[in-house]
């Protein structure tokens, strides 16, 4: 399995593959907020572990391996994004949030979450059922 580190990078990869059809590493440094000498070591670290295969000076693509765990990863974090919307979090929370527990959720608890969010998807008037308890639940600032 890939680390944290390795997962921002293949989600990211994916992303920009997905969305231009080739990721660059100055693509990556920028959405990352890393330099591209730290995205040159990352790449070959994913060309050693199978994610992409890397060629020094012309670039780099996801091997099927990569483009699975790409889209398994990109999918985690728009579930978990949705999870976060339907519990009620604050639109600029919700990257922070997601971006904080990714990495430490087993596949089974992203698996329990896509469940609880299909329920809640199913019928809408669950979601209002939950924002109404919420709002009893809620104790005046003092």
């Amino acid at each position: 399995m890939p680390t944290p580190s390795m997962e921002d990078y293949l989600e990211r990869i994916y992303l920009l593959i997905e969305d231009k059809g080739y990721a660059r590493v100055s693509d990556i440094a920028e959405a990352l907020e890393v330099h591209p000498s730290s995205v040159t070591k990352m790449v070959q670290k994913l060309d050693q572990t199978e994610y992409v295969i890397y060629e020094k000076y012309r670039g780099f693509i996801l091997t099927p391996k990569g483009k699975k765990i790409g889209k398994r990863l990109v999918q985690r974090h728009e579930l978990l994004e949705e999870f976060l919307r339907i519990i009620g979090v604050t639109n600029d929370k919700i990257y922070q949030d997601v971006e904080g527990i990714e990495h430490h959720l087993s596949w089974d608890a992203i698996d329990r979450i896509g469940d609880l969010v299909q329920y809640f998807e199913e019928d809408k008037s669950r979601i209002e059922l939950l924002r109404q308890v919420q709002k009893r639940n809620e104790t005046p600032a003092g």
